[in-house]
C-alpha cells in the first residue's frame, strides 16, 4: 500500500487510509503530569508544550496546536482556569469553564496531556515540567515571548508556530451578538 501521508511518531498512528481509532488526551493533576512527563522521557520520547485560555475554541486553536505537536513526540497544553482567564480577558470571560476548555482541548488530534492551570503565566510550570519545545503563537516572535528566559534557563528551545493571528475569541463572540455571518470572512470564500 502507498502512504500518503505519515502521522508523527505516536504509538497506533498510521497512513491517511488507515486512521487510528480517535483517542482523546489524559487531563492530569500537574503533580500526575510531572510524573507522566518523566515517564516519556525515560521512554526518549520528546515534549512541547503550548498553553492558553481556548475559551472558544476555533481554528487559530487548532492550527497552533496541530503546529505544536508537530514540535515534538508529545504535547502538553496548560489550559488557564477560570479566574486566570477572568483576569486576563476581563469580566464576562470565560465563557466555558475550564473543565469544559479542557475536555475540548484534550479531543483534538496532536494533544497527549492537558493541564488546567491557575497561574498568572506559566513560568512555574515551565520549570516544574522543563520542556524541550516551548511553543507560542504568531502574535510573538521568539524575543517576545514572556517566558523565553525560563526556557533558556533551563535548556528548553521556543517555537513560534501556527498560521497567522487572524482568529480571535473577542471577534467570534461578537459576530454571534450581532449575528453577523461566516460569509464575509476571507477563508469561507475558499471552500
Amino acid at each position: 500500500m502507498t502512504r500518503l501521508h505519515t502521522a508523527r511518531s505516536r504509538p497506533g498512528t498510521t497512513d491517511v487510509l488507515n486512521p487510528p481509532i480517535p483517542s482523546r488526551a489524559a487531563i492530569l493533576s500537574e503533580d500526575e503530569l510531572v510524573e507522566r512527563v518523566s515517564l516519556e522521557r525515560a521512554s526518549g520520547r520528546t515534549v512541547a508544550f503550548a498553553n492558553g485560555c481556548f475559551d472558544i475554541l476555533h481554528v487559530g486553536h487548532v492550527r497552533y496546536l496541530q503546529a505544536s505537536a508537530d514540535e515534538a513526540d508529545r504535547l502538553i497544553v496548560a489550559v488557564n482556569d477560570d479566574g486566570s482567564v477572568e483576569r486576563l480577558k476581563g469580566r464576562g470571560h470565560p465563557v466555558l469553564p475550564a473543565a469544559q476548555r479542557a475536555e475540548l482541548v484534550a479531543a483534538l488530534r496532536g494533544v497527549d496531556y492537558v493541564v488546567v492551570f491557575s497561574d498568572s503565566s506559566v513560568e512555574r510550570l515551565l520549570r516544574r515540567l522543563k520542556p524541550d519545545v516551548h511553543c507560542k503563537g504568531t502574535d510573538y516572535t521568539v524575543e517576545t515571548v514572556p517566558e523565553r528566559a525560563v526556557v533558556v534557563e533551563y535548556g528548553g528551545r521556543t517555537a513560534i508556530v501556527g498560521d497567522p493571528k487572524t482568529h480571535a475569541t473577542r471577534e467570534l463572540l461578537a459576530r454571534v451578538a450581532h449575528g453577523s455571518s461566516a460569509a464575509s470572512s476571507d477563508e469561507s470564500s475558499r471552500w
